[in-house]
């Protein structure tokens, strides 16, 4: 479901299914009837679990400081379909985004896709006509039969590999990274984040077998106490918007990937960057004491805890809960009780939401309630001595704030 992508659809008569289906066959083949329009572009392919969306953020910010111009594709929605296709760090309008369904319908796409299939085609041609000097390409799930999947891009990035969409990518880290690993192309540099053992060592053994250079960090680059360390550049960066000792991390995967781009970096342009990059509903404060965050599964969940040990030290939060029924409900539960002072679950209107009763009953800790609002006042009312974080799905915040 992404909203208001049917009105482009019904407006150009082009027909796709809302099914996941992952295969390269079916894009591949409309991406010939374009004359193949991802192969004119300049493009940093990111995949991984969380962390995707902040280091694309950081990469984003910091290009345009350098006075590049930028294309990104993301996923899911934030508001609405043109979110996800953004030139310049703006959504995409919606002239552009008809003069990109004309192409496709004038390329006889319609049955040939999925929805995001076609969204992720919309983006190649949007991008191929204004010709932005970098793409940041955001695989929507998994990367090995992720649509996005069919570009040879300047570096591959993989922020982090955790359990999710088990029922597509496996049920194990192996499995998981396989998929993730499926975006490293021959002889690219390969930019990764600090994975899990079984995880890294897939990774590893798929940069070996295509001879790509593999950096990692903790290894081969670093955030410690503000500084930035590499083998090609040192330098501190004393603040940032995005919170957290993830977003360090983030932060530097997204420098040492602008590294093995080849672009020529000032180190300026780069504090700045780093400094000023944000991103929606990442430990946004929203009012003064109100914070929201899209922890969405139990990796995100543990990172969320971490920054709010860190922000808040000694601190104990009440939480604002909605979630998808495709996640892991308890696991992510479980890694906020530590810095909990009590739960709030609340339903909302999306296909795949959790109902309040069920999350409530996934909750192993006694201070905890349901609440039947969906509005604004979820978000104002707090206690005058506690911070409220309201986490789960970027549907329920969106939903919620817009």
């Amino acid at each position: 479901m992404i909203p208001k992508f049917d009105e482009y659809k019904e407006r150009f008569n082009i027909q796709s299914d809302d099914e996941i289906k992952p295969g390269l066959t079916s894009i591949q083949a409309a991406l010939r009837k374009l004359g193949n329009p991802e192969q004119e572009l300049r493009i940093i392919h990111v995949a991984g679990t969380n962390g995707k969306g902040s280091t694309i953020a950081f990469m984003e910010n910091v290009l345009k400081e350098h006075g590049y111009t930028t294309g990104v594709f993301s996923s899911p929605a934030i508001v609405d379909v043109h979110d996800q296709i953004r030139p310049n760090g703006l959504p995409i309008t919606s002239d552009e985004l008809n003069n990109s369904f004309e192409q496709m319908s004038k390329a006889g796409l319609s049955g040939m896709l999925t929805d995001f299939e076609l969204l992720t085609v919309a983006a190649f041609v949007t991008f191929e006509r204004i010709s932005p000097d970098y793409v940041l390409l955001e695989c929507g799930m998994g990367g090995l039969l992720d649509s996005t999947n069919v570009v040879t891009p300047i570096v591959s990035v993989i922020p982090s590999i955790a359990l999710d969409h088990v029922g597509f990518l496996g049920d194990d880290l192996g499995k998981i990274a396989r998929h993730k690993a499926g975006i490293i192309k021959k002889g690219v540099p390969v930019v990764v984040g600090q994975l899990p053992e079984e995880a890294n060592a897939v990774v590893r053994s798929k940069a070996l077998d295509l001879n790509c250079e593999l950096l990692q960090y903790g290894e081969d680059f670093w955030m410690r106490s503000n500084i930035f360390s590499s083998s090609e550049l040192q330098l501190e960066i004393p603040t940032r918007r995005m919170k957290g000792p993830h977003q360090a991390m983030n932060a530097a995967i997204a420098i040492e990937a602008l590294i093995k781009s080849g672009i020529s970096l000032g180190h300026e342009y780069i504090i700045k960057g780093i400094s000023e990059a944000s991103l929606p509903y990442r430990f946004q404060e929203i009012s003064q004491g109100v914070y929201v965050d899209g922890a969405h599964n139990p990796a995100a969940a543990k990172m969320l805890a971490e920054t709010i040990r860190t922000e808040f030290p000694g601190e104990k939060v009440d939480f604002v809960i909605g979630m998808l029924n495709t996640k892991d409900i308890q696991a992510t539960l479980d890694e906020l009780i530590p810095v909990a002072n009590s739960f709030t679950f609340v339903s909302f209107p999306h296909p795949q939401a959790a109902k309040a009763i069920d999350l409530y009953k996934s909750c192993q800790y006694n201070r905890k309630k349901m609440t039947n609002s969906y509005d604004d006042t979820i978000l104002l009312n707090r206690e005058v001595n506690s911070k409220k974080i309201v986490a789960g799905s970027l549907y329920l915040i969106s939903g919620l704030l817009n």
